[in-house]
């Protein structure tokens, strides 16, 4: 769904601080090798180049403090310096050019080189070295946050195995899971992940599902439930039919949605961006400024004296801290929600989460865990054995979680019955042809509809009910319920304690939603709905501006209205393809007290994100001030500079180690 994304789309990348390394921070490599050299250990060899120009330069202020020959002045001295610079300032100074001839002047990399050859044009040759030194240090400890970030969050998902035991020739054979296909039987033994999605063809086992969901307490998979790729069985072995190929499976499609969630920027993120093209220009233009403007006003003008403060600034002025810290906060966001079960389709939503006031919620596999059981059977003029199988039939032909109930109840009495000219009627019921008879099976809107009479005992029973009629006479009824989730009142409480409101919608009748809202303590509830009728009601909160919605559904009825909310969030473990494919935020744990979770983890990115963008800017404005009044040596710049810049990520990294 495009009428949201397309506000976080990729722009272009500017060329005004660390534009390479936040290229990094929002480009999460995904490959199922992993092979990416800069995923991997890291590289001692980087830090050779520092390594030497710091021991020349300490050799350096030694010789001009405390050991003080003859021979270390003039040329000697200047030589020193500029070898002890090279290590770390020529790779700088290259880039800074070549950036500066494909038109991006206003780089890091310019500013670095304009300050620190000033610095050594006005004889300051140890602090030229120095800024320089630092800059390259806080560069190599930013890529090396960045790809602790990357790799924590790869490790946590990318857990595909690269190698699947599937039955060819009645012989079980290692093979690439990419060249499995869908019906092939595969064998998975215990201890081992499984390599794709795929339906239990063995009597049972229990999985560890942690890096799907976030849960640590195994779940039990019987004969012909799905079993997803990732997890690991834990207590023997089992056979699975293929269902998906590798790159459909489950968890290819969270990788994608990570991935693509760097892609997708917040306005904070975006701003800061924007801001950092035309702060950087401005500030060069400034030292200029302080440069040449006081020859005009200052009786005992020194150019190299107001050229030095001019540098100071220079230094200063990089915006490094918010161009890496921002993005990397983001991601560090994306990747603890993920840690929880949460995925996030871009960093805009992780904002948004904070603005929620209003969340409205489905209620059968939402609030309710959409497993239901017949309570009780009624029959009218015909035997309970003449109308069940019938109507059975029918509903066999229906995927609601309901009308399984029915099927279920019946057991094998309908197998050998036909249905024909079947009919699904939205939020009403099935009709059909089963053996010559016109079958009806629905609430008691449809028994209305088709002018089936129904008496006020019907009307008054709360659970919900199947009535079923055979050529338009009344042959009895099931009440069936379902089961509310052991988490629902303690997500709506805690909802409540971060002042958000609760509204629950649902096609059942209104006697039910009321009971469920009652023993949850929703404070809105609307049954009897069409999924048109939910459309209406999302749009009727949304009418106060002042409202931000989110809406919590499972189905594929919910889909319409997950793309009206503001956040559309989807239960992604029970849910439908097409509620996940239109949903923001995907829960994969199924679990309602996850959305609290997810607004919390949203809040907490914010915070951080403007801890950092309040940091960078006041410490960089009192050194601004500071410098421009020559109060401020380069050793200050490089604290304003490299030194915010790793406060900010180490502050964003932080996130990754809260508990939600």
């Amino acid at each position: 769904m495009t009428h949201k994304h397309d506000t976080g789309s990729m722009e272009q990348q500017d060329g005004c601080c660390s534009t390479d390394q936040a290229a990094k921070v929002i480009s999460l490599r995904t490959n199922k090798d992993g092979n990416n050299h800069s995923e991997g250990n890291p590289d001692w060899n980087t830090w050779v180049p520092a390594i030497t120009s710091f021991i020349l330069l300490m050799a350096g202020i030694a010789l001009d403090n405390w050991i003080k020959p003859i021979w270390f002045s003039g040329w000697t001295r200047l030589v020193f310096y500029i070898i002890a610079y090279m290590p770390v300032g020529l790779p700088v100074v290259i880039k800074g050019i070549k950036t500066a001839i494909k038109g991006d002047v206003f780089t890091e990399f310019f500013l670095m080189s304009i300050a620190t050859i000033g610095a050594f044009y006005v004889g300051e040759y140890p602090e030229g070295v120095a800024v320089m030194l630092f800059y390259s240090v806080g560069e190599l400890f930013q890529e090396a946050a960045v790809k602790r970030v990357k790799r924590s969050i790869k490790a946590l998902l990318d857990v595909r195995p690269d190698s699947a035991d599937v039955l060819r020739n009645d012989t079980y054979i290692s093979v690439d899971p990419t060249t499995v296909q869908i019906g092939e039987t595969i064998q998975v033994k215990a201890g081992e992940r499984v390599p794709l999605d795929g339906e239990m063809l063995s009597a049972g086992s229990a999985f560890n599902t942690s890096a799907l969901t976030g849960e640590s307490k195994p779940s039990t998979f019987t004969k012909g439930e799905t079993v997803l790729a990732g997890m690991i069985n834990q207590e023997k072995v089992v056979e699975l039919k293929v269902t998906k190929l590798f790159n459909d499976s489950s968890l290819a499609r969270i990788l994608t949605l990570v991935q693509d969630a760097t892609t997708r920027k917040a306005k904070t993120e975006q701003f800061i961006r924007k801001f950092a093209r035309v702060y950087t220009p401005i500030v060069v233009f400034l030292a200029i400024g302080i440069t040449l403007i006081p020859y005009f006003f200052v009786g005992n003008y020194v150019f190299n004296d107001w050229l030095y403060r001019a540098l100071i600034f220079l230094v200063i002025s990089c915006p490094c801290a918010l161009v890496i810290s921002i993005p990397l906060g983001y991601f560090g966001g994306i990747g603890a929600a993920s840690r929880n079960g949460i995925l996030f389709k871009g960093s805009n939503y992780l904002d948004l989460m904070t603005k929620i006031n209003q969340v409205v919620m489905d209620k059968t596999g939402t609030l309710t865990k959409a497993v239901f059981k017949v309570q009780e059977v009624e029959s009218y003029d015909m035997s309970k054995e003449q109308w069940l199988p019938l109507a059975a039939a029918l509903e066999a032909k229906s995927t609601h979680p309901v009308a399984k109930a029915v099927v279920e109840y019946a057991g094998n009495s309908w197998d050998n019955i036909k249905v024909n000219a079947l009919e699904e009627i939205s939020g009403h019921g099935l009709k059909g042809e089963v053996n010559g008879k016109e079958v009806l099976a629905g609430n008691v809107k449809l028994m209305d509809r088709m002018g089936v009479s129904v008496n006020d005992g019907l009307r008054k029973i709360v659970d919900t009910i199947v009535i079923v009629a055979i050529d338009r006479k009344l042959a009895g009824y099931l009440t069936i319920a379902d089961e509310i989730k052991e988490d629902s009142k303690q997500a709506v409480d805690a909802l409540h304690k971060l002042n958000v409101k609760t509204t629950m919608l649902s096609g059942d009748k209104q006697a039910v939603v009321d009971k469920v809202a009652r023993l949850l303590g929703i404070d809105k509830a609307y049954g009897d709905l069409l999924p048109e009728n939910k459309v209406q009601r999302v749009e009727s909160i949304k009418q106060d501006k002042m409202n931000v919605v989110a809406f919590v559904g499972d189905g594929i009825n919910d889909a319409p209205v997950l793309a009206l909310s503001d956040v559309g969030i989807a239960m992604g473990g029970l849910g439908s393809d097409a509620a996940i494919e239109t949903a923001d935020v995907i829960i994969q744990t199924d679990h309602p007290s996850k959305i609290a979770t997810a607004i919390s983890i949203g809040k907490a990115t914010n915070r951080i994100v403007w801890q950092n963008i309040g940091l960078a800017f006041g410490v960089k404005l009192i050194v601004l001030i500071l410098g421009a009044g020559g109060l401020a040596t380069m050793w200050e710049a490089v604290f304003a500079d490299v030194g915010v810049a790793m406060l900010a990520i180490l502050n964003a990294v932080r996130i990754q180690r809260m508990k939600f």
